[in-house]
């Protein structure tokens, strides 16, 4: 089954507020992951040395990537150690305007040492996130609640959301969710079987 995705409205309008680089994306011939998973910027589960990584670019309010958070779990616990999951952020500030915002949430989480906790309670309550709901989630996983709405308020954690998002369009993104496996961009189908099913793929050609 292919499922749909939120697709971007016009990623050209917004050059200076993005940083997008005309030219720079990926190419048919090479659809690519161009900034490298790290683990002193990026946000994973599993285990730091496993042999797959699959990477999602999403936006915390659109409803595919809500049907994505459910899939990717069900992908994390049948996987286990063999897997490591990386979220970067692909806010569509046009279709979903909560989304950035949410996004900036996670990251002031992710300061806290709590960023799955804040990705879980954002995904499990897209309809709810305006920034009173922010907050009670901030209560809810236990955060310094003036830490994190400082955090907000400063907007300090909006260059690290809008260096995913440029990640992301220099890698061919164009809609969410959109997912790479090891650095390559996954072009099929992503319910929880063909996913899966990639992985194994991609597992095979490494021991091959």
């Amino acid at each position: 089954m292919l499922l749909p995705m939120a697709q971007a409205k016009d990623f050209t309008g917004h050059p200076r507020d993005r940083g997008y680089v005309p030219g720079r994306g990926a190419s048919p011939w090479a659809p690519g992951l161009k900034l490298p998973v790290t683990p002193d910027r990026d946000h994973m589960r599993g285990p730091l040395g496993a042999p797959l990584t699959l990477l999602e670019y999403g936006d915390y309010q659109c409803p595919y990537c809500g049907m994505a958070y459910v899939i990717v779990e069900d992908v994390i616990a049948q996987m286990g150690d063999q897997m490591r999951f990386v979220f970067r952020h692909f806010p569509l500030v046009d279709l979903h305007p909560q989304a950035e915002r949410a996004a900036e949430a996670a990251e002031a989480a992710g300061a806290q040492g709590k960023f799955w906790n804040m990705h879980h309670m954002l995904f499990q309550n897209q309809e709810s996130l305006s920034d009173p709901f922010l907050l009670g989630y901030a209560q809810a996983v236990g955060l310094d609640l003036a830490r994190f709405t400082d955090d907000l308020a400063t907007g300090i954690y909006r260059r690290k959301v809008a260096e995913d998002f440029i990640s992301g369009v220099n890698s061919g993104v164009n809609g969410t969710p959109t997912f790479f496996i090891n650095d390559v961009k996954h072009e099929g189908p992503w319910d929880a079987a063909s996913l899966l099913a990639a992985l194994q793929s991609v597992a095979t050609r490494m021991h091959a």
